[in-house]
């Protein structure tokens, strides 16, 4: 199984990215996926998350401002990035619980992760 993020980049503040995960290999279902960030010096923190069935949490520090979703069809999940600001510069993981053919249970994947940078 492999988790493919793109859409990092350098942006200013206040604007946009959107950021992309596709999950690919052997998949059975896909649980629980999201992403994750950590910036320089600090500990890796949730982001966002959404369930097989849509429901959503989000880190209160974006809220409001970021949207996450998922196309279940492409095993896919989107993070919508609005107002950003210089504290959302981080690396962004994407994170994911995942059944795959001949090993019965959900197990943890993580992206490679894509940088986020936003600065003026």
């Amino acid at each position: 199984v492999q988790l493919v993020e793109s859409g990092g980049g350098l942006v200013q503040p206040g604007g946009s990215l959107r950021l992309s995960c596709a999950a690919s290999g052997s998949i059975v279902s896909i649980n629980v996926i999201g992403w994750y960030r950590q910036a320089p010096g600090k500990q890796r923190e949730l982001v966002a998350g959404i369930t097989s069935g849509g429901s959503t949490n989000y880190a209160d520090s974006v809220k409001g401002r970021f949207t996450i979703s998922r196309d279940n069809a492409k095993n896919t999940v989107y993070l919508q990035m609005n107002s950003l600001k210089p504290e959302d510069t981080a690396v962004y993981y994407c994170n994911a619980y995942i059944w795959v053919n001949a090993r019965p249970g959900f197990y943890d994947y993580w992206g490679q992760g894509t940088q986020v940078t936003v600065s003026s």
